[in-house]
């Protein structure tokens, strides 16, 4: 099967388009949102809500056996800690919270494979 010259330059165009567009939307969708009640309650409460759900997340994997087995107390005293460093960070480093889960996963990280 051959394939011609205009088919190829039909894909790329509508593959272009199709780009374009998908990157182009949001910029278009910018101003509502920025209007939008919703989006600014978000913003409140999205950077707390991912931390908890990442130190939920952490905690219960650091916990997390096969049934029956006894809990590994050392690796969940690890994710605490790592928990807490989180915590401290993102409040002492002016609520940054990249640089706060940066810290608490290093922390647990370190803590799991150098002890």
């Amino acid at each position: 099967m051959t394939v011609s010259a205009g088919y190829i330059v039909a894909v790329a165009l509508v593959a272009g388009a199709v780009t374009f567009g998908l990157r182009a939307l949001p910029f278009a969708l910018l101003r509502p949102l920025r209007e939008s009640l919703l989006v600014r309650r978000l913003a409140v409460w999205m950077p707390a809500g991912i931390l908890t759900v990442l130190a939920l997340v952490m905690l219960l994997d650091s916990a997390a056996l096969a049934p029956g087995e006894p809990v590994d107390v050392r690796r969940l005293s690890y994710a605490l800690l790592a928990a807490a460093v989180t915590v401290v960070v993102h409040l002492a480093a002016g609520r940054r919270t990249v640089l706060s889960i940066a810290a608490g996963t290093a922390c647990y990280v370190v803590l799991v494979n150098l002890l």
